[in-house]
């Protein structure tokens, strides 16, 4: 997870807050063993934004740990976020988690190719661009970047190789993704994710939620 984005925009959020005097606004942050923002809750009457670090795990993403693999830290010491903004009606959700292993991406990958069945069909990208079929699920997600909305979540925002490798299951509003990370001290490395993003994201699916 890009913790150094999240905080700029909770920042960025808090001061909006403090500058237009919203009445009962409220911000709270827990800091970890080593004095760095480890759970923060900004709060105003129209909504907030809860972040929390280091206490997800794969079954909270409805998801199994590969056998044998490790959390792992980012550069940013975080081994998993949780993000939740919530504006009335409007809500979004990123809850990822960091592993990583000594066996082979291919072995990986299919493991989690099976996992994800659970969600429906399961495409693998790279990059932007499908590899194999299906390239599209029945609910509509694709290995494009959606365009046509206000929300833009990329690869870097939960911690996945730009180009690299994802496997996705769900819709564009609801996806489960497992996103290949570069390889590090000959280890394969990867991302969990589970997205919930802003209704109106499945305007333009063959099935809506």
């Amino acid at each position: 997870m890009t913790w150094n984005k999240t905080r700029k925009a909770i920042g960025l959020l808090a001061g909006m807050a403090l500058m237009a005097g919203l009445a009962g606004c409220r911000i709270h942050v827990d800091k970890g063993a080593n004095g760095e923002d480890k759970n923060v809750q900004v709060d105003t009457p129209f909504g907030g934004v809860h972040v929390n670090t280091n206490q997800t795990s794969a079954a909270d993403l409805g998801l199994p740990v590969y056998p044998g693999a490790q959390q792992v830290a980012d550069d940013d010491k975080h081994k998993s976020a949780d993000v939740h903004l919530g504006f009335g009606e409007w809500e979004l959700r990123v809850r990822a988690v960091s592993y990583e292993t000594a066996d082979t991406e291919d072995q990986v990958a299919t493991f989690y190719k099976k996992a994800l069945g659970r969600y429906g069909d399961v495409i693998t990208c790279h990059g932007n661009t499908p590899v194999g079929t299906p390239v599209k699920t029945t609910e509509g997600l694709t290995c494009e970047e959606d365009k046509n909305n206000n929300v833009h979540i990329d690869h870097e925002d939960y911690g996945t190789s730009k180009n690299g490798v994802e496997l996705k299951a769900g819709s564009k509003r609801h996806q489960h993704v497992v996103g290949f990370e570069s390889p590090k001290e000959g280890k394969t490395r990867f991302a969990l994710v589970a997205l919930d993003l802003p209704a109106g994201m499945d305007k333009d699916s063959d099935k809506s939620d």
